[in-house]
């Protein structure tokens, strides 16, 4: 049996998706001790793991904007600049502490985290066990064949592209990720660890795996993608307890195309998109469900006699009876529709938003709006599109089929323990200090 320690950012798009792996990990029995958010803690005790709280940082309960107040006030590159330097950086010296203190009460033989806990490379760097990763956004690892991370640009190819992509890496590191690299120095500094030039998915470089929660087909092709990378799909979400089907369910039988609007957890504005999309497909011979990420329904005012509303229902319930997903381009919500063969309709430009959006449009399984805020015409025409050529649907398939092959949350489980088998065998030669 091997001792294990999760550790993940406080956000539903971070710890979530974890859960199923874990579960997968403990029937294998391996014991499992999380360091987490409080708002996760009854799910990661439900399925058998130990949660351990985090002492500071903790924006799991509030969200970011209540958490950083100044974050609410920016908006696009300027967010993105704010959440890499400060919302993701800064709570790397809590992490890192507590990560340290967790390993001298008892050593544990692997540290597993998700894109945002950039603790964990560190926390290896320290003497501590290896850390392992799993991708929760985009592949963003630098390279020739692609744009940076954060500007949503397509690739190009040839020479020009190359040159292209080379004077975009350059700039964004001295510009758009320059503080977040002065903000994790600092933290370095502080562990005694040496200041390093890296940005973003760079940090997860330094990680022994690289498990990427994704239809690889989605992904902008890199000749140069890391050898530690696989691709092992989107986690299949555990059963959520207590859940019921809404009177309404059997309105999906009805034989009419169902749109599901998603809002998603972070940026849950329905001003956004859900209020926008309501509007658009009022007119339309569809089924509309709006899914509002945990926002009261009521919020959106007098409903369209086409709509059904909840504050919550269950992907893997819903999306296999979807023709189209219309989002915000959040990464889980965009795999599970993949998963379920559903084509897209993105909008989304916060976070890692613009990227993701631009990979639907890329990919060809969708659409991208290119906006966070769309017009109700531009959502239906959208629709329209999407419904009416079945390129997108076939191309949907495609990725469902391959998702399918991947193994998901148990292949996530068995490359974890390549890796341990590998540790272990490695483990008289490293030297260690964290948790001896």
């Amino acid at each position: 049996m091997s001792r294990i320690i999760f550790a993940t950012t406080p956000a539903d798009g971070h710890t979530v998706p974890a859960l199923p792996i874990v579960r997968a990990l403990i029937e294998r029995g391996h014991s499992v001790r999380w360091y987490a958010g409080r708002k996760y803690a009854d799910r990661i005790q439900a399925i058998g793991a130990e949660y351990l709280p985090m002492s500071d940082h903790d924006f799991s309960l509030v969200g970011l904007d209540d958490f950083f107040p100044q974050r609410a006030e920016l908006s696009g590159l300027a967010k993105l600049k704010f959440d890499m330097a400060v919302a993701f950086s800064q709570p790397a010296r809590t992490h890192l502490a507590d990560l340290l203190a967790a390993l001298e009460d008892e050593p544990a033989d692997l540290i597993v985290g998700d894109t945002g806990l950039i603790a964990g490379p560190m926390l290896s760097e320290l003497g501590g066990p290896p850390f392992a990763a799993f991708g929760v956004s985009v592949v963003g690892f630098p390279s020739r064949d692609v744009p940076p991370f954060g500007l949503g640009l397509r690739p190009t190819t040839g020479a020009l592209g190359s040159l292209r992509n080379q004077v975009l890496h350059t700039l964004v590191r001295r510009t758009l990720f320059a503080g977040m690299t002065d903000a994790v120095n600092e933290v370095r500094a502080d562990f005694g660890l040496p200041a390093r030039d890296e940005i973003v998915f760079e940090y997860m470089l330094h990680a022994s795996l690289y498990l990427q929660l994704g239809a690889k087909g989605f992904e902008y092709p890199q000749r140069n993608l890391p050898e530690h990378v696989r691709f092992v799909g989107p986690v299949r979400p555990l059963p959520v307890q207590g859940w019921t089907e809404p009177d309404w369910w059997s309105d999906l039988d009805a034989g009419k195309p169902v749109i599901v609007l998603n809002q998603g957890t972070v940026a849950t504005d329905p001003t956004e998109l859900l209020q926008p999309g309501l509007a658009a497909l009022a007119g339309e011979d569809v089924l509309v469900v709006a899914v509002t990420g945990g926002r009261d329904p009521r919020e959106l005012g007098p409903l369209p006699a086409n709509a059904r509303v909840e504050r919550f229902i269950p992907f893997d319930r819903l999306l296999p009876r979807a023709d189209v997903l219309v989002t915000n381009a959040g990464f889980g919500a965009v795999q599970l529709a993949l998963a379920a063969g559903v084509p897209i309709v993105a909008a989304g430009k916060t976070e890692d938003k613009v990227e993701v959006a631009a990979r639907v449009g890329w990919s060809g399984v969708g659409i991208n709006l290119r906006t966070q805020t769309p017009r109700p015409e531009a959502i239906t025409a959208a629709v329209r599109q999407v419904l009416g050529d079945e390129r997108f649907r076939r191309r949907a398939a495609e990725l469902q089929l391959e998702i399918a092959s991947t193994g998901r949350e148990l292949a996530a489980a068995e490359e974890l323990e390549k890796l341990l088998s590998g540790a272990a065998t490695d483990r008289g030669s490293r030297p260690s200090r964290a948790g001896r």
